[in-house]
């Protein structure tokens, strides 16, 4: 399947396969929304088109991303496995060294030419254009939970520019939107956004996009180093390129198939209460300073949808963008740390609270070694707890988890304690952004370890008998089998 190249496109695939409802009852998108996005996340419900939204003329699009089936649709696979093993081709390019080398790389070569996004002159983001008498409260944005500071747009795409290398960057950092010209913009100290303002000494312009095509959108969540374009991602995911369009009044370039675009500027020192906001975590996230954004223009497709996802306690639509990261860039952590089998970022823990994984161990003290390393790897900077499992040990089966996390501890000596950077949505540190994570080495233990006791077998059946009752099995007949 051809990816989606907007909204629509998608949204009519969705309503034939009966993963779409439209909702024409009137519902505010002050928490009346959520509470009907929330109940039907909880139930695996299908994504939601609201298309009279209290007071607005702009549908609402939310639980866009909230099933396994709509996941894969949306990026034309059959399992979320298929992301990383179609990523650790793309990682395993070697030169050609024959002629038959260069004739078997051709086909990748030009799946590679498809992922560099392409530049134009103009796009459906730009068949209404407003640079004066703009008004940012005419777009339906919800006030998610009781507590929230206020409306905040939720699924951004926000696109920023390195000042001094002019790299780009794209990335998912809600916004408040505090009148009609002006929001918050919730960048955390350690993302790419926030390095690119922290390098201006001017205004430093912005461009917020809302509803380019769904992989677009995804890519601004992943954690790519500094150095990576997220829109070279979108094109590898898409197979084609994303289609690029000119500001029209700053110096940056927008997918052209997005439903708005708000242009605008931050400037250094300038700040505002933003918050506090329902948040993933399941907690809201407290009020603090963050930058200004200034809008300049807002440009849009004649009929936009505007899209919104709701965060809260898990799970939630969230769940499986998060999921997808796991699997898409587990290969490349396997590049790094080959003795890794699988991990596991479980959804109940917000996915920076735990990490199980299962290594295939061959000396001591190599539970350890993964759990510094993981540390080191970007983002995982931010898991509270790392669980090593030998790698017979099923990470992503809770059963499993808890019974040789249980069976095989010791804490006394398998606990690891270290002091690093955390999430800055993490409460529960005493220091914002700092504080201590925890590593559980639950691997068996052997003599070159400390553990001179014998370690005792895993009771297993015989694999004869097994497979003469998998025979008969059919014929027992049995209640609830």
């Amino acid at each position: 399947m051809m990816a989606f190249d907007n909204l629509q496109s998608l949204l009519n695939h969705l309503e034939r396969q009966g993963w779409l409802a439209r909702i024409n009852e009137s519902l505010s998108p002050h928490l009346e929304i959520t509470e009907v996005t929330d109940r039907v996340v909880k139930k695996d419900g299908p994504a939601l088109l609201f298309e009279s939204p209290t007071g607005y003329r702009y549908p609402v699009l939310t639980n866009l991303y909230g099933s396994l089936d709509r996941v894969k649709a949306i990026f034309g696979i059959d399992s979320l496995d298929d992301l990383g093993r179609k990523f650790e081709e793309f990682l395993d390019l070697k030169p050609p060294r024959t002629f038959m080398d260069k004739v078997r790389l051709l086909p990748k070569l030009k799946d590679i030419a498809s992922v560099f996004p392409k530049s134009g002159k103009d796009g459906p983001c730009h068949e209404v254009v407003q640079t004066e008498g703009f008004d940012l409260t005419e777009l339906p944005v919800l006030t998610s939970w009781p507590d929230d500071g206020g409306p905040f747009i939720t699924l951004p795409v926000v696109i920023t520019r390195h000042p001094q290398t002019g790299r780009r960057n794209l990335g998912m950092y809600r916004l408040q939107v505090y009148d009609g010209q002006t929001t918050g913009m919730h960048w955390h100290i350690h993302k790419g956004g926030a390095e690119h303002f922290r390098h201006a000494s001017e205004r430093f312009p912005v461009a917020v996009c809302l509803g380019p095509d769904p992989i677009t959108t995804y890519a601004a969540t992943a954690p790519l180093p500094e150095d990576i374009d997220e829109l070279i991602l979108a094109g590898f995911l898409r197979k084609k390129p994303v289609e690029l369009v000119p500001c029209v009044t700053c110096d940056l370039e927008v997918p052209a198939e997005s439903q708005f675009v708000l242009e605008g500027y931050v400037v250094p020192g300038e700040t505002r209460i933003e918050g506090p906001f329902g948040d993933h975590t399941g907690f809201y996230s407290p009020a603090d300073q963050y930058p200004i954004f200034h809008l300049t223009a807002i440009t849009r497709r004649k009929n936009p949808i505007y899209p919104a996802t709701i965060v809260g306690r898990p799970p939630m639509e969230d769940a499986f963008l998060g999921k997808i990261t796991e699997r898409l860039f587990l290969p490349l952590i396997k590049k790094q740390l080959p003795e890794i089998v699988d991990m596991n970022l479980p959804i109940e823990g917000g996915f920076h609270n735990f990490c199980f994984v299962a290594i295939r161990k061959t000396y001591p003290g190599q539970a350890h070694k993964v759990m510094h390393a993981l540390w080191g790897l970007g983002q995982m900077m931010f898991t509270k707890m790392i669980v090593v499992f030998d790698h017979y040990v099923d990470v992503q089966d809770m059963k499993q988890v808890l019974f040789f996390m249980g069976a095989n501890l010791d804490p006394g000596r398998d606990l690891c304690l270290v002091k690093g950077p955390l999430d800055a949505l993490d409460h529960a540190s005493p220091l914002p952004h700092l504080g201590t994570k925890l590593g559980f080495d639950c691997t068996r233990k052997g003599p070159d370890e400390g553990h001179t006791r014998d370690w005792p077998a895993l009771i297993a059946m015989d694999q004869t008998v097994k497979a003469r009752v998998d025979q008969i099995w059919p014929r027992l007949k049995l209640e609830g089998s």
